[in-house]
């Protein structure tokens, strides 16, 4: 049955990125479909890298509300918005090379999540602390960002919010090429991980008593979610509530926490509600909107209907 429905799932993602290729064709054939092609894969390695890193991370937090913006990722990639803005002006700003900023907002991100698992790992830290040690970090960097917009010139504010939103229709994908080789050795670590989350699933004791280090498994999983997650904020912004959105229907629909379904799982719902809703709002509704907002915006009604069916329990 869980076959057929990632069958099922994957026949809507292959109709959705049919539909983004197709809709609306007009002028030069080559160089539309070359474009849309080129945007669809970034669409794509992004659906997928934000699902799976919220399957492992609400896996090893044992925890079906979270996502990994907990650990304060968000809150950071928009201080450093902020400050670039802050720093270089609108204008420095937009003209900082694509590459160098990529790479060194997936750098920035990375060191700051290794700040926090590594007391985790070589003092065994509890992952109650992990969690509230990045809350309070996201909190400091919150207020940051806040003091820094109150100091900026004000026409340079409205760059500063757009930078607060993720962006798909303004992808680059001129990093494209880096960013798929680091997505997809990210997929085939996760991949191969599968029957370890299955385990890790089982929470700390029983997962012990199996042959796992869980400590120095929980930290090496998380640090992969941290870098899916650092590469899709710094490719597109902050989505908040995607992969709890994304993740929490597809477990839904599959019925199972078995990783070798879920994680195919969520990342086709991740296309389809990915590429179907900017295909929608791009051709249907003249991106009279942004996906990100709506994306929040749905995905904080799930967070909220989660919340209460968990304290029905």
């Amino acid at each position: 049955m869980a076959e057929r429905k990632l069958l099922f799932l994957g026949l809507l993602a292959v109709i959705a990125m049919i539909v983004y290729l197709t809709i609306g064709l007009r002028g030069n054939f080559a160089f539309v479909m070359s474009l849309r092609a080129t945007k669809l894969v970034a669409l794509v390695e992004v659906s997928i890298a934000i699902a799976v890193s919220t399957v492992i991370f609400q896996t090893v937090t044992n925890n079906r509300i979270l996502t990994p913006s907990i650990m304060g990722l968000d809150a950071l990639y928009l201080f450093g918005q902020m400050l670039l803005i802050f720093l270089f002006g609108g204008l420095g700003y937009a003209s900082i090379s694509p590459h160098i900023k990529f790479g060194g907002e997936v750098v920035l991100l990375m060191l700051s999540a290794s700040a926090i698992l590594l007391p985790m790992l070589l003092r065994r830290i509890d992952m109650s602390l992990m969690l509230l040690a990045g809350v309070v970090i996201g909190i400091l960097f919150r207020s940051l960002q806040s003091l820094l917009a109150r100091l900026i010139d004000p026409n340079e504010f409205a760059i500063a919010q757009g930078a607060s939103f993720a962006n798909f229709n303004g992808i680059r994908t001129d990093l494209l090429a880096i960013m798929t080789i680091l997505t997809m050795a990210g997929l085939v670590i996760a991949w191969r991980s599968r029957h370890v989350l299955d385990i890790v699933a089982l929470g700390p004791d029983s997962a012990t008593g199996l042959g796992i280090s869980w400590a120095r498994t929980t930290a090496s999983l998380l640090l992969l979610v941290v870098t899916l997650v650092a590469i899709s904020t710094a490719l597109v912004g902050p989505v908040a509530f995607f992969g709890l959105l994304v993740v929490a229907v597809a477990e839904r629909f599959v019925n199972t926490r078995r990783h070798a379904v879920l994680l195919p799982a969520a990342s086709l719902m991740a296309i389809v509600v990915l590429v179907g809703g900017q295909t929608v709002l791009q051709h249907g509704l003249g991106n009279s909107s942004t996906l990100g907002v709506v994306i929040d915006f749905v995905g904080g009604i799930v967070f909220l209907l989660l919340l209460i069916a968990g304290s029905r329990k």
